[in-house]
């Protein structure tokens, strides 16, 4: 056999393709030395190998998105904590929201709808299904997961009011699937969360009978898809990207509930505007119409002016008109919060040449919220989806914020905030399943108009306004205030900044009704209406006074200054116990100013007097506005409303109404006079003088404390002896009338010996546990038997 030629090697070949390795991967004649030293530092320092993880580790920790994590453990701690605690927490949260909705959004075949029950059910949602996956953005950390909550073990029933009567909607089954995207702020102190996208939604409902309901157990076309479009933009609207809510993780909380809040709002400055990176605008011309214009002009001369509106709900204030790229407004606005939370938007329009339209440039929001250890807590987008968070520690605090425009990161606004303060509720809204149980019974009663009374009496004082909207140099404004049924109204004054300094009574009604506020210019052709406002009421101290100015809704500016304070009814019937079986004396002065009710620009009145069931009234004065009575009635003071209906007296046609008053005489000290110009309601003008007095007779007068009980009955007891007396012999006399008063002085004794007899009853008691505490120091002083 031939033996085989071995393969000759060719050089020429060799050195051809190490230089053509060179040209592509310039870096390969390093590897070798560097896996040299690397076989070197393995073989004779320390093994390389358990280092691998670690460098492994750290290379995904510092890489904009880590590996999918899995998310076990924290269905299972989910499943711990729902039932108890983050269900009738968030129960609580969203009950509040979904009635403040159901207000504004329902169907057409529904004339009202109420929620009855709402609970979230003892079933969790489930987080991140395939792992949970870091992400950063900036310096901002995200971590996304998957979200789905799929139940049929929650509660929640709606009553629907329709044209033929009354059905329960009961809401059996919630789906709710999509990818949450969650991302901790100020050191780990809040976490924002939101969804990526519209998450999917699917409701089930049924339709019940019996109870309240007053139509069998079909069902309403519409409501499912009804439902599912409210949810879905309610969330599109609170906590869809690039919107945003807060969960804050406070160290202390201390168990206050916001129910309102007072913001000042100081828009500073802009920077870098053009009108390039506003490619599309909506221009509002003066007649409301909005058209969308295209930018084709980057021009920046004297003509490009913008300004700022700053929204909150419904209050709208907007700054100055400022030219240039980088205005400077320097614009402190009076801003109020009706809630824990609320949404600072900041409008950017650009006024026109003619200041005829303006157009609509960009906008960017500001949220904040109340925190349960008594802070503050603001946040908002910041450039490519970053977050910019602030925190006040306390009321007062200012804090600084420069927020991009939406869609456009050049062009920034700087604004400061200060909380000035937070309102709190008195302790009705708690935390436990009562308050949603004593939700429905409220919501069943406003079905039926009924409005519950606390017991408590309201008293606000319209001071003055200022920056009102002047339609008429020569008009004068007034305010309208509504407390539920009731409605009251102050005098025309002049001018933009009108001085009234008049005070209203209200009962106080419970369901956290609101105070609403109405200003008018009068008119010869109808008053004008030149704002208005709500004032939540909760939260009232007895006795102290809430000193506030009201920014007014839906128009550009203009505020009233408003004094209110609660009573207690028992606290000052307390302090004018004396006064039961004395009298009340009204004197009617005159009257000025009163409405011309005849066509000869004159009246005739006369004033009807209402003290409970008494009625008196005085004479009638003829062909005058400006009366002259001088009468004086007296009445049992027995707490009764004391009522004046000024009339206008017509010998054949009915008499008509030329206003109305209260006069308010409960809180008055005893003995002494109040001398009063009181303004008519229900007309334009008119006031009467008033002079009112509570007189508590000496008889009556509360004994003094040193006094023993004993000898205050023994008094009492001989009073009330002397009184039965005299009321038999008016009632022989048929003297009825002067008997009843007596008789109201005898349950005024009766009170007081009550009073006496509980006194006797605490000594009693007090005597009586302090001859058991002696016995047993007796017993445990006396010295112990020594065993034998």
């Amino acid at each position: 056999m031939k033996k085989m030629k071995k393969p000759s090697i060719d050089m020429r070949e060799i050195t051809e393709f190490l230089n053509q390795m060179l040209v592509e991967k310039p870096l390969l004649p390093l590897v070798i030395p560097l896996l040299l030293v690397l076989w070197s530092i393995e073989k004779w320092v320390f093994n390389l190998s358990n280092w691998v993880p670690l460098a492994v580790a750290v290379w995904a920790t510092i890489q904009p998105t880590t590996p999918l994590e899995h998310c076990e453990w924290l269905n299972k701690l989910l499943i711990e904590v729902w039932p108890n605690y983050i269900s009738p927490k968030l129960s609580l949260k969203f009950s509040s929201i979904v009635e403040k909705r159901l207000k504004h959004r329902k169907p057409k075949l529904i004339e009202k709808i109420e929620l009855l029950e709402f609970s979230l059910g003892s079933c969790p949602p489930i987080l991140g299904m395939h792992g949970a996956q870091w992400s950063a953005a900036g310096d901002q950390r995200f971590i996304r997961m998957g979200f789905d909550w799929d139940t049929t073990n929650i509660s929640i029933m709606l009553l629907a009011k329709l044209a033929m009567g009354t059905a329960r909607i009961v809401v059996n089954n919630v789906h709710v699937k999509g990818d949450l995207l969650l991302s901790p702020i100020l050191d780990g102190k809040a976490i924002l969360y939101s969804f990526v996208s519209t998450p999917e939604i699917r409701i089930g409902i049924a339709f019940g009978s019996g109870g309240s309901q007053s139509l069998p157990a079909t069902e309403v076309p519409g409501v499912s898809s009804w439902l599912v479009k409210l949810c879905t933009d309610s969330l599109n609207k609170t906590m869809v990207e690039p919107r945003r809510r807060c969960l804050y993780l406070p160290t202390v909380d201390l168990r206050k509930k916001a129910v309102g809040g007072v913001i000042h709002v100081t828009v500073v400055t802009a920077g870098s505007l053009s009108r390039n990176s506003f490619k599309r605008r909506s221009r509002i011309s003066d007649d409301g119409s909005v058209v969308v214009v295209d930018n084709h002009n980057d021009t920046m001369g004297k003509d490009f002016h913008t300004f700022v509106e700053v929204e909150l709900e419904d209050l709208t204030r907007r700054t100055v008109e400022v030219a240039g790229p980088n205005p400077t407004w320097d614009s402190t606005f009076n801003m109020v919060l009706h809630d824990d939370a609320g949404i600072l938007k900041f409008n950017l329009y650009e006024c026109s040449s003619d200041s005829l339209s303006y157009d609509y440039l960009a906008t960017c929001e500001i949220k904040l919220r109340y925190c349960d250890d008594d802070s503050t807590i603001f946040w908002a987008v910041g450039p490519d989806s970053s977050v910019i968070a602030k925190h006040a520690d306390f009321c007062g605090k200012e804090v600084e914020m420069v927020v991009p425009f939406e869609g456009i990161n050049s062009a920034k606004l700087k604004v400061k905030l200060t909380l000035k303060e937070w309102q709190y509720s008195d302790g009705l809204h708690s935390l436990s399943g009562l308050q949603l149980s004593s939700r429905g019974l409220s919501l069943h009663s406003s079905i039926s108009n009924f409005q519950p009374r606390t017991g408590r009496k309201i008293y606000v004082t319209v001071v003055e306004g200022k920056d009102l909207l002047e339609k008429e140099k020569s008009g004068k404004s007034y305010v309208k205030l509504q407390y539920g049924k009731t409605i009251q109204r102050t005098r025309g004054a002049a001018n933009s900044h009108p001085t009234w300094n008049q005070k209203f009574e209200f009962e106080e009604i419970g369901d956290g009704e609101y105070l609403k506020i109405k200003c008018y210019n009068e008119d010869m052709f109808g008053d004008e209406n030149i704002g208005g406002a709500r004032v939540n009421l909760e939260g009232l101290m007895d006795g102290v006074v809430r000193d506030v100015w009201v920014p007014l809704e839906k128009v550009n500016k203009g505020e009233v200054h408003l004094e209110i304070e609660m009573v207690t009814i028992n606290d000052y019937n307390q302090e004018s116990m004396g006064s039961q079986g004395g009298l009340i004396e009204l004197v009617i002065i005159e009257g000025r100013d009163l409405v011309a009710a005849d066509i000869r620009g004159t009246s005739d009145p006369y004033v009807r007097v209402q003290y409970g069931n008494l009625k008196r009234r005085t004479k009638v004065m003829y062909k005058t506005l400006t009366p002259q009575w001088h009468q004086t009635f007296e009445f049992p003071d027995d707490g009764s409303l004391l009522a004046l209906h000024v009339k206008d007296h017509n010998a054949l046609l009915p008499t008509s109404s030329i206003g109305d008053c209260i006069v308010e005489y409960q809180r008055l000290p005893p003995n002494e006079m109040s001398d009063k110009w009181i303004p008519l309601q229900g007309v334009k003008k008119g006031e009467i003088h008033v002079q009112v007095t509570r007189k508590v007779p000496q008889l009556q007068k509360k004994v003094s404390d040193s006094e023993p009980p004993s000898s205050r009955g023994q008094k009492i007891s001989t009073q009330m002896k002397q009184t039965m007396m005299k009321i038999r012999s008016l009632i022989e006399e048929e003297s009825f009338e002067e008997a009843s008063m007596i008789l109201t002085e005898l349950e005024g004794l009766h009170d007081v010996e009550q009073e006496c007899i509980a006194q006797l009853e605490t000594e009693q008691m007090l005597l009586l546990n302090k001859i058991n505490e002696l016995g047993q120091e007796i017993i445990n002083s006396s010295p112990r038997p020594r065993p034998s």
